[in-house]
């Protein structure tokens, strides 16, 4: 299981809605809709039962949140990008000649 479909799951769970789960998560709405989907693939059981104002969790969705949650809490923190040196561009320096107009940075074209 993917930490990432746990984590938009217990978003779900808490939010009680795909469409604020996903702000929560900032996430768009399909993709969170897809891990619970995956989630539900995987186990073979519904977890999310769709009702007008919302989702609510099933029987087995309520008993898989504190197993999400504790395999989220279990799961390894990702390496935090610190960023690196800026590179220069390396392009020419000045603006390509175009066909029919004057050459850059000239006040006028040569003959």
């Amino acid at each position: 299981m993917d930490t990432t479909d746990l984590k938009n799951f217990l978003a779900v769970a808490a939010e009680g809605h795909y469409s604020r789960a996903a702000n929560r998560e900032h996430v768009s709405r399909a993709s969170v809709e897809a891990s619970v989907a995956a989630l539900e693939a995987e186990l073979g059981e519904t977890l999310v039962a769709e009702q007008a104002d919302g989702v609510v969790l099933t029987e087995a969705g309520t008993t898989f949140v504190e197993e999400a949650a504790a395999r989220v809490a279990r799961a390894p923190m990702p390496p935090v990008n610190r960023g690196g040196k800026a590179k220069a561009s390396k392009g020419k320096g000045r603006a390509p000649v175009v066909k029919g107009e004057p050459k850059p940075f000239k006040k006028r074209q040569g003959r």
